[in-house]
C-alpha cells in the first residue's frame, strides 16, 4: 500500500492532539535510492522521530547508530528515535502484536501453541514476539523453506517449520501474516481446520473482514484484524518519541474511522 494511503498519520496525529503536543506526523514517499539521504535529513533537521515502512526497514537498520534488541534480531527497523545525537532503530511490530492479543482477544500466549502463516517482515516480528512472550510452540507455515527457516530461527527452541494440517488443529492462536485476502478471495488457512478453541488474527486491516476472518467467525473462533496491531505498534512509537503514555482509545477511534471497521469480534 502506498504510504500516502497509510492510516498512520491520522492515528499518530490523534495521539499528539490528545497529549496536547505541538507535533505533526506527515507521510513522505521515499524511493529506495533516496533512503540514505532521508535518514541524513532526519539528522540535519533534528526530527523527533521517524516511522519506516517497507521496503526500507532492513536498509534503515544498517543506517542508524544502534538498534534495539528486537530490531537487531529482526534486522529491520520500523521506528527511529532520537537520543541526543544518536539515531536509535526500534521495531515496535512485535510488542504491538502482543498488545492486540491482550486487548482485543484477552489472550496470553505464555505456555500456548501458535501457528504463523507467512515468513515476511511482519511474520518474523510476530514469531519473535510470541517466543519472547513464552509461547510453548511456534510453528511457521510458508511455501519457501529458506524463508521459513529464517523466521523459525527467531523462536529458538520453540520454533519449527510445519504444515497447516499438522499445526492448525493443535494450535491455540492462528496468525495470518500473508497478503492473501487483501486484494483477492481465498485464504491461506483452510477454515475447516478451525474451531471454537482457536483465536485467529489476520494482520490485514483492509478489508476489515477478510475471507479468513469471516469463515473463522462462522466457526466460533475469537477473531481480530490488523487494526489492533497497527494502533498498538504506533502507540509504542509515540511512547518512545514523547516519553508519554499514548491515548490508545483515541488512536483506535482514529484508526477505525479511517478503516471503517470493527477491530475484533467474539
Amino acid at each position: 500500500m502506498p504510504v500516502r494511503h497509510s492510516l498512520s498519520p491520522a492515528i499518530v496525529n490523534a495521539a499528539f492532539d490528545a497529549l496536547e503536543l505541538d507535533w505533526s506526523y506527515v507521510a513522505f514517499e521515499v524511493a529506495p535510492a533516496d533512503i540514505d539521504a532521508a535518514i541524513e535529513g532526519m539528522r540535519a533537521l533534528q526530527l523527533g522521530g521517524l516511522s519506516v515502512t517497507m521496503p526500507h526497514k532492513e536498509r534503515v537498520a544498517e543506517l542508524v547508530d544502534r538498534c534495539s534488541a528486537d530490531a537487531a534480531a529482526l534486522g529491520a527497523v520500523n521506528c527511529i528515535v532520537r537520543d541526543g545525537d544518536e539515531l536509535i532503530g526500534e521495531n515496535t511490530d512485535g510488542p504491538g502484536f502482543l498488545d492486540t492479543l491482550k486487548s482485543d482477544l484477552n489472550f496470553d500466549p505464555a505456555g500456548r501453541r501458535a501457528v504463523v502463516f507467512g515468513a515476511g517482515g511482519a511474520a518474523r516480528a510476530v514469531v519473535l514476539a510470541l517466543a519472547r512472550a513464552g509461547a510453548a510452540d511456534v510453528a511457521v507455515v510458508n511455501r519457501t523453506r529458506s524463508n521459513a527457516e529464517r523466521a523459525v530461527a527467531l523462536a529458538g527452541s520453540v520454533g519449527r517449520i510445519a504444515g497447516a494440517l499438522d499445526a492448525v488443529p493443535e494450535a491455540d492462536v492462528v496468525v495470518n501474516a500473508t497478503p492473501l485476502g487483501m486484494t483477492e478471495g481465498g485464504t491461506a488457512i483452510d477454515p475447516s481446520l478451525l474451531g471454537r478453541r482457536h483465536a485467529v488474527v489476520d494482520l490485514i486491516y483492509h478489508p476489515s473482514e477478510t475471507p479468513l476472518l469471516a469463515a473463522a467467525s462462522e466457526r466460533g473462533c475469537a477473531v481480530a484484524n490488523g487494526v489492533g496491531m497497527l494502533v498498538h505498534q504506533a502507540a509504542h512509537a509515540v511512547q518512545l518519541w514523547t516519553g508519554l503514555d499514548p491515548p490508545i482509545e483515541t488512536m483506535r477511534e482514529a484508526a477505525t474511522a479511517g478503516a471503517g471497521t470493527d477491530t475484533h469480534k467474539r
